[in-house]
């Protein structure tokens, strides 16, 4: 089995390093580095933002390119973190905390040097978390049928809508509203348009790219518009050496990191679970073991190295359950599986067998593209620092223009840009309101997809429901669901006794 895998693996080196799609994998590695760095930016805006490109593109190159993005945001996004206390992207709050403080001792060169370590490290550990687990996913493959992957994509569902930031019922209440924004249009078993509201041009359905491009692009911009405050870089004079850790640092470094990576693995196979949630771990558990805790946050390497190399291994793992299982991870992770349907790919366990080109050309992506940023970061860090003071009123204009410029470049037609217009208004409306828009997309994705393995087990079964409890692999996800939702209320219900018995105690 690790002679296959080896092999395999050599087969992916062979599709990463051809030449066009090296292209494609240093240009997403470096536009992601981009636009992580930039506050207001992240991984779901750059997608959002280049996914129309993805339709002119080869299956192979587009998903290299789009996984770069995400990597190297993720790179990105520590550095104004560390530099200047401005976190891109939400997991990079964490690093904030003794990241900046390390910057304002003078030691931000050394945080920057143990984050490209630790997320080398993590990212390294991810992939081969991969590799050895592909072959396990080859021999189960054809033990799914419409049951069983209809009960984990509903298993995706729910743990991405109750785990999702903020109230679990505002979660499901989201996922619910991108279930009915994925059927409308035509059904594809009976040929009747559904949700149309009399408009032609929504016989289709709605628009992929347009759905994202507005509720992560349009309405993030539209957010944050009145942020026009100037960028104090007083702290980031950075020299190239100043980039080395000294020998007792990386010890120092060492078990965080190690720590870390492990979070970051065991969350990345867990679907649903989110980037924000496993730094916030890995940042709580160091501060726990620590025997002085109370240093945290005033410039301790462990509250750098464990949180960026959770993030990172994450970030690596989450591909697993995306393209073996079908199951996105999180945000990015549903615009990267709705790329792939774009491309007329179906995720799920045959993945691996039927499109080798893409699962082992990626995973070798994931290596040359981590060695890139390493290589990159080290010489640019003061482009980037440059970067970070560009202006919102020239940031802004610009990538709205580029967003409209883009979604009208998918089908030529300007209803797909009103599409944009009315979901980046949703989905301001919505942050507005404290409710995370994340689950949206995984509801629009999966949805479609849920109904048809849904009506297709019922088919088989000829409208039997026992179905998906008398297959034992549908079973367990079923069970799973159910344990999942009883966690849930569980947790509630705890939470109103303890409210009550804090306000009996008041009165």
């Amino acid at each position: 089995m690790i002679e296959k895998s080896l092999h395999d693996l050599m087969f992916g080196f062979g599709v990463a390093l051809e030449p066009h799609n090296l292209m494609w994998t240093v240009f997403g590695v470096l536009v992601g580095n981009l636009i992580g760095v930039l506050p207001g930016m992240g991984a779901l805006s750059a997608i959002s933002i280049l996914l129309p490109l993805t339709y002119v593109m080869h299956h192979t190159p587009a998903l290299l390119m789009l996984a770069g993005i995400f990597y190297g945001s993720m790179y990105g996004g520590a550095i104004g973190a560390i530099l200047l206390n401005l976190p891109s992207h939400p997991p990079h709050a964490v690093t904030c905390l003794d990241g900046y403080p390390m910057t304002r001792q003078g030691r931000g060169g050394t945080a920057l040097g143990i984050t490209m370590i630790c997320s080398f490290f993590a990212a390294s550990v991810g992939i081969i978390v991969m590799i050895f687990c592909s072959p396990l996913l080859v021999e189960i493959a054809f033990k799914f049928g419409p049951a069983e992957i209809f009960s984990i994509m509903l298993l995706g569902l729910l743990a991405g809508a109750t785990m999702s930031r903020g109230s679990p019922l505002k979660g499901v209440a989201m996922t619910l509203f991108g279930l009915l924004c994925g059927v409308a249009g035509t059904d594809v078993n009976t040929g009747q348009i559904r949700f149309s509201f009399g408009l032609v041009d929504m016989s289709d359905g709605l628009e992929l790219v347009a759905v994202a491009m507005g509720l992560f692009g349009v309405a993030d911009f539209l957010m944050s518009a009145n942020r026009m405050s100037s960028i104090n870089s007083g702290n980031t004079k950075l020299r190239m050496r100043d980039m080395w850790p000294t020998w007792p640092e990386m010890k120092e470094a060492f078990m965080p990191m190690v720590r870390g990576t492990a979070i970051g693995t065991i969350f990345g196979a867990m679907p649903g679970t989110g980037p924000t949630i496993t730094t916030f771990i890995a940042y709580a558990l160091e501060r726990k073991i620590s025997k002085t805790p109370e240093k945290f946050g005033t410039g301790m390497i462990a509250g750098v190295a464990s949180p960026e190399a959770s993030s990172h291994s994450k970030t690596q793992v989450d591909f697993i359950p995306t393209m073996s299982l079908g199951i996105p991870g999180d945000a990015v992770m549903a615009l990267i599986l709705g790329a792939l349907l774009i491309q007329g790919i179906q995720p799920g366990p045959q993945l691996i067998t039927e499109h080798p080109d893409i699962f082992w050309g990626l995973i070798a992506s994931f290596w040359v593209g981590n060695v890139l940023l390493v290589i990159l970061n080290v010489p640019l860090i003061g482009v980037w620092v440059k970067m970070l003071q560009v202006p919102y009123r020239y940031l802004f204009p610009s990538a709205l223009f580029f967003i409209a410029v883009g979604v009208f470049s998918t089908q030529n037609n300007l209803f797909q840009t009103w599409e944009v217009l009315a979901f980046g208004i949703i989905g301001a409306i919505f942050m507005v309101l404290e409710f995370s828009v994340a689950p949206i997309l995984l509801g629009f994705v999966l949805g479609p997809m849920v109904e048809e393995n849904f009506r297709r087990a019922l088919l088989l079964s000829r409208g039997d429901l026992g179905i998906f409890v008398e297959r034992p692999i549908s079973a367990w996800f079923i069970g799973a669901c159910a344990l999942l939702l009883l966690l849930q209320i569980g947790a509630f219900v705890r939470k109103v006794l303890r409210e009550r018995k804090t306000a009996a105690s008041a009165v």
